[in-house]
């Protein structure tokens, strides 16, 4: 069994079928599925993107907003996102610590490595927000830099698909899920697991992406159980 994880949703999964904002109900079914790796014994860190409020890139494309200020907008949208789901898990009694990037002491703490393992060893939750605290980064990579550094055994990108396939399946009925791929394929084919920088950082480091459905009720607690039915892909060596 999987003893530590970095599982990392996108920030449009909590906004449901709204496309914009939090829909109160994902975020329940959210925190039940992590409070159930919780109760196992695992010690599990979050990372949530923004996009249901704004990102970076997007907010920049008129050029009326510099990028620069386009991610810190994405950052800051990640904290209303951790702070949301900190209130979730609380509410279903899972203990939670919410560290920033960028320095918001009112609200969260500021990311601190050892702080952060320490949570963990004593069964806490912990929800990494505002990216990397750069911009021209995003949350893919975050995730993967702070799985790295909390030494995670993988990672786990909740997406709205089971899997990697071998071309979009919202588009073509034959495409094929494709259950393990390497690192040089996930790159040299451009597959869209996570931005190539997250990619190329997981290689470097020898940490296995898990790509899964998040809607698929119990999956999570199937992969970290290495349960034979639990529906993926995985991107490694």
């Amino acid at each position: 069994m999987i003893k530590r994880v970095l599982v990392k949703f996108s920030g449009e999964a909590l906004a449901g079928e709204n496309g914009f904002g939090i829909d109160s109900s994902i975020l329940k079914y959210i925190a039940l599925e992590l409070k159930s790796l919780v109760t196992l014994g695992v010690q599990v860190g979050i990372v949530i993107g923004g996009g249901n409020f704004v990102r970076g890139v997007s907010a920049s494309e008129s050029g009326l907003i510099k990028r620069t200020s386009g991610d810190h907008m994405g950052m800051l949208a990640t904290v209303i996102n951790g702070i949301a789901m900190q209130e979730a898990l609380e509410y279903h009694g899972v203990d939670v610590r919410v560290q920033s990037a960028l320095e918001i002491k009112e609200v969260c703490e500021t990311y601190i490595n050892r702080r952060a393992i320490r949570h963990l060893e004593k069964g806490r939750v912990v929800i990494f927000v505002a990216g990397t605290g750069n911009p021209f980064f995003t949350t893919d990579t975050a995730a993967t830099l702070r799985a790295i550094e909390i030494e995670s055994e993988m990672i786990i990108k909740a997406t709205k698909v089971n899997g990697v396939y071998d071309k979009d399946p919202a588009k073509f009925s034959d495409a094929i899920m494709l259950k393990n791929i390497s690192y040089e394929q996930a790159l040299k084919d451009n597959i869209k697991v996570m931005d190539d920088t997250a990619i190329a950082l997981a290689k470097d480091n020898s940490l296995p992406i898990v790509v899964c459905n998040m809607l698929l009720e119990g999956n999570l607690l199937k992969i970290i159980q290495k349960d034979e039915n639990a529906v993926f892909s995985r991107v490694s060596n």
